[in-house]
């Protein structure tokens, strides 16, 4: 998994070259940018109840138990409230709440941690789970977190965790997910690997060989709609527009992208370096965007871009 990772990244270099090129000048200067405290963030989520924003920490590789991974609290105007608010994870990633509670990704583990001390209150680990990525929850308290090497969106209800859907056909590679009411939103980095063909860079030359699609499964019957007929990229980071559309974060392709609710794809934001799973306050239109490779978090006012 390393190595697709790399691969996909060294891919994702020479294609934001080329999406660059083809798209207007989209760079945009960020309203505060925080370089120290992180250490390969990956998931940066706010929190309206409690007007912070969490930033998730891997602090070494991305599928290694090593405990070093950690949880930082931040406020909306860019200051670090508390580095380390949460530590005893190993590779926490995708991170959501639900009733007071906030949960994190971690491998094969989905941890919470309670939103008014950082003290870990719950921990589900998912047999056959391999690499869980990103996570979502329900007003009901029900988690949803994919796995982008078993191939599989898993369900947690009440500590206990059940294959949602699953499948290369049906889930690609997944990555990011949404819930939005009656319906689970997920986005894939791209196709499903096939089995016996090269990885990484070597598995093709161009946008295609990273072009994940947005679907949305009923939460009830499973049944999945394809949102845009558009190659959108490889996707991480999904929130909802406020207007029945959807802000994206394509972590291969360096940008920030808009998805309305006709399924038009427009480019927001081209960045230096892969934006990964990022988080948006709503009310500013402000997404808070997390640099894994650079180890920084900055935020970006999208009040003239998403209208």
């Amino acid at each position: 998994m390393m190595r697709l990772l790399a691969g996909l990244l060294a891919l994702g270099t020479a294609l934001a070259t080329t999406l660059f090129a083809q798209t207007p000048d989209r760079r945009l200067t960020p309203v505060w940018d925080l370089t120290a405290g992180f250490a390969s963030p990956e998931s940066a989520f706010y929190d309206a109840a409690s007007n912070a924003i969490f930033v998730s920490s891997i602090n070494g590789q991305i599928l290694d138990k090593d405990g070093n991974g950690y949880i930082s609290r931040l406020s909306p105007d860019g200051k670090v409230v508390a580095e380390k608010w949460a530590t005893g994870v190993n590779a926490p990633k995708g991170l959501r709440s639900a009733r007071g509670v906030l949960y994190a990704a971690d491998i094969d583990t989905v941890v919470g941690f309670d939103l008014k001390s950082g003290r870990e209150v719950s921990r589900t680990t998912i047999d056959g789970a391999v690499f869980l990525n990103d996570l979502a929850t329900a007003p009901d308290g029900t988690i949803y977190v994919s796995d982008s090497t078993a191939l599989k969106i898993f369900e947690v209800r009440n500590g206990t965790a059940s294959v949602f859907v699953e499948g290369g056909n049906q889930v690609e590679q997944p990555n990011g997910l949404l819930v939005d009411g009656g319906r689970l939103i997920l986005g894939s980095v791209g196709p499903a690997p096939v089995p016996g063909a090269p990885r990484g860079a070597a598995a093709g030359r161009g946008r295609a060989a990273v072009a994940g699609h947005l679907f949305a499964f009923d939460r009830k019957s499973k049944q999945r709609t394809l949102l845009t007929a558009e190659p959108v990229g490889g996707i991480d980071g999904i929130e909802l527009d406020g207007r029945g559309g959807l802000i994206v974060t394509d972590v291969i392709g360096r940008r920030l992208l808009h998805v309305n609710k006709a399924g038009t794809v427009t480019v927001l934001a081209a960045f230096p370096a892969g934006g990964a799973d990022f988080g948006y306050i709503a009310a500013r239109k402000l997404a808070v965007v997390p640099f894994l490779a650079s180890n920084s978090v900055a935020a970006y006012d999208l009040t003239n871009l998403v209208r």
